[in-house]
């Protein structure tokens, strides 16, 4: 089985007024099924543009992006767009909930798009949410609900689809201490228990010496242990 996630010497170079500015220099990394890495990086490293490349919304200058084996920057749009949709999630440190939909319904959607029947839909996203603890706000509109609750409903969002890699920018970072170890907690007991490959980019040093491993990227190059 290929892992769900490996860089190779991947490059990306923006291109400035003063000329090209190298963000990432040959990054190499490798995540594999079931495990969840800390992605740890002083501000303005490019760690938001290696989760960028990691998850397709971007293709590098130089290099391999290989997700479930396949080198994602060979394949044509569409098909990156299928991975996206299919073999990845995304929790972001703004939920960005769809404020007219109740909370079953915006984890709903996106099973939706990918085919799934409604009914099908409502019913893995009321599981989903009973494992983030929010059995009792699944009618509610994001509105109503707390801004750790919001965010759990986004992380059970970005898993409705069973994707086999996480990833996720500083998804407790918009949160009060007490409110993003108890979402940090859930987000660990959902990722374990569907064995998802997880990156998660922090700046909480206590948050990051709970997952398995944890990377640090200086310099546009991943250090080594």
């Amino acid at each position: 089985m290929s892992d769900p996630l490996v860089l190779r010497a991947v490059r990306r170079v923006f291109r400035t007024e003063g000329g090209a500015l190298p963000v990432l220099c040959g990054v190499d990394l490798t995540l594999r099924a079931g495990e969840i890495v800390a992605l740890v990086a002083p501000s303005g490293s490019g760690k938001s543009t290696l989760l960028h490349l990691a998850g397709l919304l971007e293709k590098p200058d130089g290099g391999s992006v290989l997700v479930d084996g396949r080198d994602a920057a060979a394949l044509a749009d569409a098909e990156r767009t299928r991975i996206r949709r299919d073999r990845i999630g995304f929790v972001y440190q703004f939920h960005h909930l769809l404020g007219e939909f109740t909370a079953q319904e915006n984890v709903a959607l996106p099973q939706i798009l990918a085919g799934r029947t409604r009914r099908a839909a409502l019913a893995h996203a009321a599981e989903l949410l009973g494992l983030m603890g929010l059995s009792a706000r699944l009618a509610h509109l994001p509105g109503k609900l707390s801004g750790g609750e919001q965010q759990r409903v986004a992380i059970a969002r970005a898993l409705a689809n069973a994707p086999g890699l996480l990833l996720a920018d500083e998804p407790t970072g918009n949160l009060d201490v007490h409110t993003a170890e108890f979402v940090f907690d859930a987000l660990l007991d959902v990722v374990r228990h569907h064995g998802v490959a997880a990156l998660i980019a922090t700046h909480n040093a206590d948050l990051a010496q709970r997952m398995d491993r944890t990377v640090r990227l200086r310099d546009g190059l991943i250090e080594p242990d």
